[in-house]
């Protein structure tokens, strides 16, 4: 937002403070002038109720000013803790009014409705959980708009939407889903866009015995780099293949590699497995099998007779 945008969009609270406090100061001697007729006690309340809200939206948009230019040096703000700074201070402004306007202070008017707001909260409280759920987001950040996210499984995409109920999100299938906060807070949460949107993702292959451990490793070494985006990948961001198991059936090998964000995830994936296929079938190597023996019984000879078959 410009320079002039925020003065301009600071204006209309900060006229709205000035006028109605000089109305306050200056209630008595204005309408003992002008207006002899009316209450000044009214006009004395009426004008602090209106400092109050005006002083309430003033420092709600200063607050969405500085959260705004916050959110350009890092990652893009919630939309609603922005809301939910603009709320409390309207709440607070307008518990204060009724008060001043009924002579009564705050406490005492909470006091006086805590049954009525008891009952409210027992009639709304699965609502009440996901707008309650919805302010630690908001106020904890473990996610933020654009960033890609799997909270199980079954439930993974790009949020686009965080608000005071439920957060929305966009899978890679181009559906959205609509999940209530306080079955968000409830679940383990992967970011994939955090710190950065480039992480490691990991295969496991299985090559026989036919190769050595050493050789096989740089078989699938060369294949993963062959795939790697390096031009999109930081220094030093290379593809790590380990042996993690030997056993009868050949060598198990771990794949790590590097994907430059999640929606590349199942493409550098595919890409990965074709390379390995290819540098397989080029170095003549058989794929690896499990054994199964199969005992039958000879009942001419009645003996048994063990085979084995892939």
């Amino acid at each position: 937002m410009a320079s002039g945008s925020r003065i301009l969009w600071l204006l209309w609270p900060t006229l709205l403070c000035l006028v109605s406090v000089l109305v306050y100061v200056f209630h008595a001697p204005l309408f003992e002038n002008y207006f002899s007729d009316a209450d000044p006690r009214i006009i004395e309340r009426i004008s602090a109720i209106v400092a109050i809200y005006g002083t309430g939206w003033l420092l709600a948009r200063i607050a969405a000013l500085a959260l705004t230019r916050q959110a350009k040096r890092k990652r893009k703000t919630p939309k609603l803790l922005r809301e939910l700074i603009s709320a409390t201070l309207f709440t607070i402004a307008t518990v204060a009014s009724i008060g001043l306007f009924l002579g009564q202070s705050a406490g005492g008017i909470l006091a006086s409705s805590g049954l009525i707001i008891a009952i409210l909260g027992f009639a709304i409280r699965n609502v009440l959980a996901d707008v309650l759920s919805g302010i630690a987001i908001g106020l904890e950040a473990p996610f933020r708009i654009g960033d890609w996210v799997q909270f199980d499984p079954e439930i993974k995409g790009r949020v686009t939407e965080i608000g005071w109920r439920t957060t929305r999100i966009r899978t890679p299938n181009d559906t959205y889903m609509i999940l209530p906060n306080s079955q968000i807070s409830r679940q383990m949460l992967t970011n994939y866009s955090a710190p950065r949107k480039q992480y490691q993702a990991e295969i496991e292959i299985t090559l026989g015995q036919q190769i050595s451990v050493a050789e096989g490793k740089e078989l699938l070494y060369e294949a993963a780099l062959s795939t790697s985006p390096t031009e999109l990948l930081a220094p030093g961001q290379k593809p790590v293949v380990r042996a993690t198991a030997y056993a009868a059936d050949g060598v198990t090998y771990m794949i790590k590699y590097w994907v430059p964000q999640f929606s590349d995830d199942l493409d550098c994936k595919d890409a990965i497995l074709v390379a390995i296929d290819e540098a397989i079938r080029k170095r003549g190597l058989p794929p690896p099998f499990n054994r199964i023996k199969i005992m039958t019984v000879n009942e001419d000879k009645g003996s048994l007779e063990n085979r084995m078959r892939p």
